[in-house]
């Protein structure tokens, strides 16, 4: 076993954190953990920034953490027509309240839309929740989503405010056998729920033509938030890149784990090439299709 116990945060590279900031206290209710600060050596060695001056932002929504970081001098800019198709993708999925409430709060930012025609309501073999996706100002996606009963509704039922938490962070995959062999070998997650999601609202909320997605769900042993993975057998796809932490594009799920030695000796043992830090405390891996997941000390 990993070791590996439980998403603590997620990250996002961003070219300033004074737009970032703003975008996500005013536009998502977020609210500042720290003032700008330092990356932690240990996380800056792992990440391959040990020569660059790098600053992180930490803003909570709910119990859930997301660092930004800006990188100087930066590295590739965001990709130009991103698609949700594209491996690169991540999004963060946040529940709200209401989402015409969520949306009118949301509309002064005026964010770039992935979903076309608002929001969306899936049918019940895709979930039946309602849900829109957009990108922020560096070009991240969002979704905003409403579930309509079962577990994930009370999981969030006494969650205070409009914009709720994180409940999961979804990834595009080029293959979905590697990226569960990935995830549920070294790492010790767990599938909890598989669907195949199409037909024109999936349509309208991904701003894709005729999908049909491969909707995978899986849980570390501390199940809140969790990992998403998005299979596209329609439309393919596109464009591979290679993405390092600097770069505008980079994401990073952020694990505890109980041994960190542990976690780099089953991810050496998969095939992987995991850095962890000369004190121990960190450890950085791509996944196989280039995300990136930040593990630090339980």
């Amino acid at each position: 076993m990993s070791g590996v116990r439980a998403i603590v945060g997620f990250g996002r590279t961003v070219a300033d954190l004074a737009a970032t900031e703003a975008f996500y206290r005013d536009g998502l209710g977020f609210v500042r953990v720290a003032p700008p600060e330092p990356v932690p050596a240990a996380e800056a060695e792992v990440m391959g920034l040990a020569d660059r001056h790098a600053a992180q932002l930490r803003m909570r929504l709910g119990r859930q953490t997301v660092t930004f970081l800006v990188v100087d001098p930066p590295g590739a800019p965001y990709p130009a027509d991103p698609a949700a198709t594209d491996p690169f993708f991540q999004h963060l999925a946040i529940p709200v309240r209401a989402m015409d409430d969520a949306m009118a709060q949301l509309a002064p930012l005026r964010p770039v839309p992935i979903s076309q025609g608002g929001p969306q309501r899936l049918p019940a073999s895709s979930g039946g929740v309602t849900a829109y996706k957009f990108r922020d100002p560096d070009g991240h996606p969002l979704e905003l989503i409403v579930f309509p009963d079962g577990p994930p509704a009370a999981r969030w039922r006494d969650a205070p405010g409009l914009f709720l938490g994180i409940d999961h962070s979804a990834i595009t995959v080029t293959d979905l056998d590697a990226a569960l062999a990935f995830l549920t070998g070294p790492l010790g997650l767990s599938e909890a729920q598989r669907g195949l999601n199409h037909g024109p609202e999936q349509a309208r909320l991904d701003g894709v033509e005729d999908p049909r997605v491969d909707v995978v769900a899986l849980e570390p042993p501390e199940p809140a938030p969790h990992v998403e993975l998005l299979h596209y057998h329609v439309p393919a796809p596109r464009r591979p890149l290679s993405i390092s932490p600097r770069d505008q594009a980079a994401t990073r799920y952020v694990f505890s784990a109980a041994d960190l030695p542990g976690v780099a000796r089953v991810l050496r043992e998969a095939g992987r090439e995991p850095r962890i830090s000369t004190d121990g405390a960190a450890l950085y891996c791509a996944g196989p299709d280039g995300h990136g997941f930040l593990f630090v000390a339980a």
